[in-house]
Formats: structure tokens, sequence, C-alpha cells
């Protein structure tokens, strides 16, 4: 623990599960005290016992994001007074991915991903910025993806959410970084999941040509997360930072 965190609070949504949960036990052990966030209570119930065995912080509050600002609002309410009346890190990290291609999505489908993936964090930011003001800062990390900005014949709707996102992200760094709050977002590449187990994941082979040449790990991702989140990025505000192996900035030429 190098204890980068250290007194922070901080808020994860989507955080019973792989890129969420990594974020959620790598802030326990850089210091802060964590609201896992969720919908699952057991499964948050086994990140939370995680953290604190290994001598972090952290509370359960549960939460269903469906993108109505009530909802929003309620998950900023009891967080903040689970966490001793203040949010010093939010990471709107929850979404969910139907990788259906334009023509086999229906209306709901299309609602819902939007209500899920912008609507959800566009109201929990707007419930927690004002109060990181008040408290003199903070800072918002957003999970955008490398899809927003390479064209792929499937995923059209998930796609367009995370450049949404993404955009998001420099409005707000606009809005809010001169009171004090950062904004920035990670774009992650293809990462592992750890329900695959010892099996390929299917999109592996989109690595293929890249600098790391394979998949990324939640880890990877959650390390990104802490140094948004730290004073080490203080001058750090409305980026974008690619966590992707490569992906979407470089191309690997063999020579063979």
């Amino acid at each position: 623990m190098t204890a980068r965190l250290q007194g922070r609070t901080a808020l994860v949504t989507g955080a019973t599960s792989n890129i969420g949960q990594a974020i959620a036990v790598a802030f326990g052990a850089e210091g802060a005290h964590v609201v896992v966030s969720g919908r699952s209570t057991a499964r948050g119930a086994e990140v939370v016992a995680g953290i604190r065995a290994a001598g972090g912080r952290a509370d359960f509050v549960a939460a269903d994001l469906d993108g109505g600002a009530a909802a929003s609002t309620a998950l900023a309410a009891e967080a903040a007074r689970v966490l001793g009346g203040r949010i010093d890190v939010l990471v709107n990290n929850a979404g969910i991915f139907p990788g259906d291609v334009t023509t086999a999505t229906d209306e709901a489908t299309f609602d819902q991903v939007y209500a899920v993936n912008v609507k959800a964090p566009f109201f929990l930011t707007a419930a927690v910025a004002p109060a990181m003001v008040e408290a003199g800062g903070g800072a918002i990390v957003n999970l955008g993806s490398w899809v927003a900005r390479l064209g792929l014949p499937v995923g059209a709707l998930y796609s367009s959410t995370k450049g949404a996102v993404e955009t998001l992200t420099r409005a707000w760094a606009a809005e809010f970084g001169p009171s004090g709050v950062r904004v920035n977002a990670i774009s992650p590449g293809v990462i592992r999941s750890p329900a695959l187990g010892d099996r390929p994941h299917p999109a592996e082979v989109m690595m293929r040509g890249t600098p790391a040449g394979t998949t990324g790990s939640p880890e990877a991702i959650a390390q990104a997360a802490v140094y948004l989140a730290s004073d080490e990025a203080a001058f750090v505000h409305g980026t974008v930072l690619d966590v992707d192996g490569g992906r979407v900035g470089v191309a690997v030429v063999s020579g063979t």
C-alpha cells in the first residue's frame, strides 16, 4: 500500500464485479474509504469483505441505476451518509453492453442502454459534483471504451454511449474544473473478465497487431483510476486515458 488515497472517500458504481470491483479493491488498498455500489447485495458483500480483510475500509450501498434522476440522487445521498458526509472521488463505471447490430436493436433496448450508460452517470454527477465544489474539490473518473473511437460493425449502440461519456468528461472538466473538481476518463481496451476463467476472450483477436498483443486485466484499469483520483494527477483535466494495450493509437508492422 502506498496510501495515495489515504483519508479520501470514494463511490464506485458497478463495483460488484470485473473492472468496478478491481477499482474498489485498489482504492481500498490505497487508503480510501470506499462505497461499493451495485445491484447484487451478495456480490457487494463479498467485495466489501475482501477489502476489509486486506485492511481497508468499505461499505456496500445497493443501487439499480436505471437512468432515473431519482435513483442517481438517492445513491449520492446514501453514499455520502455512509462515508461521513462527503464523497471525494466518484467513479462512474456501471454500464451494460448489448452487442447487437443496429438493425437487430429495438427501441426498448436503445432507451435502456442510454438510460444506464449515459443518463445514470449524468444525474449522479449532477448530484455529487456540487457537493465536491462546496467541499473545496474532488475527482470524477468516468469509464469510456476503446470502441468509442474505433468503429466496429457490431455494438454501435454501446459505442455511441461511450462516445457520449467521453464528451461529457470534457464538458464536465470545463464546467466543474475551475471550482476544483477534476473530471477525467479511462478508455479500457479488451479486458479479461474473471468469469471467463481459462477460456479465451471473444474479442481477443482484436488485440492482434497491438504492442501488448493480448488482453488486459481489470487491475490495469484500476491502477489508472487510482492515478486519476490521486494528487499525482492534480494537473490532469478533461483527459481520456487510453489503457488499451495500444489498440487505438498504435499499429505494429511486422517485418516477417
